[in-house]
């Protein structure tokens, strides 16, 4: 089974499409998809599909959905099993549990997992000081992303609810690659797309300040000094805070400092001080 979850979903069995066109089936896809080989209880089910208030028909409904869904896969499992030997079945495919029902990817691709196992490794290659192995994983597993996760779903608290933590996990992979790329000197190649990144996330501080690290690198002080008032602008106005200690570092080094001094190594990410927080 091959599954792509980041952006349009696709979902195939023997690379036949088993993605049904009704939104609700859609939704019970999405879920059973995005925990492939793990039972998803029916209660969350429900609750993807209803909210807290669910029909009296809610479970019947759902088996209805389950029907749909095996229906699909039994005309995928036609078109592709080989000639003898074990034949797996739409029940064997989408599994009835106790207490709720399973996909099972018989050891299929997952964007999800693909993308997280890249990321994992582009974190271990900064932690051990090759950013350019960094580099190289965290854009393979950026380049997975084709859109907002499940962007062709009409998703209810669930899937909304594992949206927000995948574009978590998206920004963190984001972030780790560009310090990345700063360790690396790369600061000129960098500002176009950091001009984009702050003002689509105007009050990420780590963002803002690799920012102003790059326009400082690439002797624009200046603008750098204004990006600071910029970002804390907006976070007064919109959070009622001031900026956080290491933004204000980073505007005290650049105020001081030439084009590169006191600035070869800089400050800790936010992944790594939250490493270091737990440890």
């Amino acid at each position: 089974m091959n599954i792509e979850l980041l952006g349009t979903m696709d979902v195939r069995e023997n690379g036949v499409s088993i993605t049904p066109t009704a939104p609700k089936p859609r939704q019970v896809l999405a879920l059973l998809a995005l925990h492939a080989d793990q039972v998803v209880s029916v209660a969350s089910l429900t609750e993807e599909l209803w909210g807290c208030v669910p029909p009296r028909s809610a479970r019947t409904t759902l088996q209805t959905y389950v029907l749909q869904l095996r229906e699909l896969i039994s005309a995928a499992l036609e078109q592709g099993q080989p000639e003898g030997g074990a034949r797996r079945t739409a029940k064997d495919v989408l599994v009835t549990l106790p207490g709720g029902y399973l996909l099972d990817s018989a050891d299929g691709t997952s964007d999800v997992k693909v993308f997280e196992r890249l990321a994992g490794v582009g974190y271990r290659a900064i932690d051990a000081g090759d950013f350019q192995g960094a580099v190289r994983q965290l854009r393979k597993a950026l380049d997975l992303w084709t859109g907002p996760p499940f962007a062709d779903v009409q998703i209810g608290e669930q899937l909304q609810m594992e949206a927000k933590r995948l574009d978590e996990t998206r920004l963190c992979a984001l972030d780790q690659r560009i310090e990345a790329d700063l360790r690396l000197g790369r600061h000129r190649d960098l500002l176009a797309e950091l001009t984009v990144l702050v003002n689509r996330y105007p009050t990420h501080e780590n963002l803002h300040g690799q920012y102003m690290l790059a326009l400082h690198r690439s002797g624009r002080r200046s603008e750098a000094l204004a990006a600071y008032q910029r970002v804390r602008a907006t976070l007064v106005r919109e959070l009622g805070l001031e900026p956080s200690a290491e933004l204000r570092r980073i505007q005290r080094l650049i105020l001081m400092a030439g084009p590169e001094a006191g600035l070869d190594a800089p400050a800790p990410t936010e992944r790594e001080r939250l490493v270091r927080s737990k440890s």
